[in-house]
């Protein structure tokens, strides 16, 4: 009983982790402006708001709060890997 809830504990906490590192690596880009900076804040909101749509028909669909948490974490593990190789 309790390991479920450890496992969504650890993962909502790595969540919070990876997503500091992005936020991160994003200001960084952000700060040096241009059209690169500009590209990278476009691609950041249009990417929250699809996120969020995404967890909102998941949630509707009766989705559990687990596999929600692991669609968000997909998606900010493939942005600080993709920011990473700048």
């Amino acid at each position: 009983m309790y390991g479920s809830w450890f496992k969504l504990g650890m993962d909502a906490t790595m969540l919070a982790f990876e997503s500091q590192q992005v936020i991160g690596m994003r200001l960084m880009m952000l700060s040096a402006g241009g059209a690169v900076g500009q590209a990278e804040a476009q691609r950041m909101v249009t990417e929250k708001v699809v996120a969020a749509g995404e967890a909102a028909l998941m949630m509707a669909s009766g989705a559990s709060t687990a596999k929600v948490l692991a669609g968000y974490r997909r998606k900010v593990r493939a942005n600080a890997l993709r920011l990473s190789k700048r």
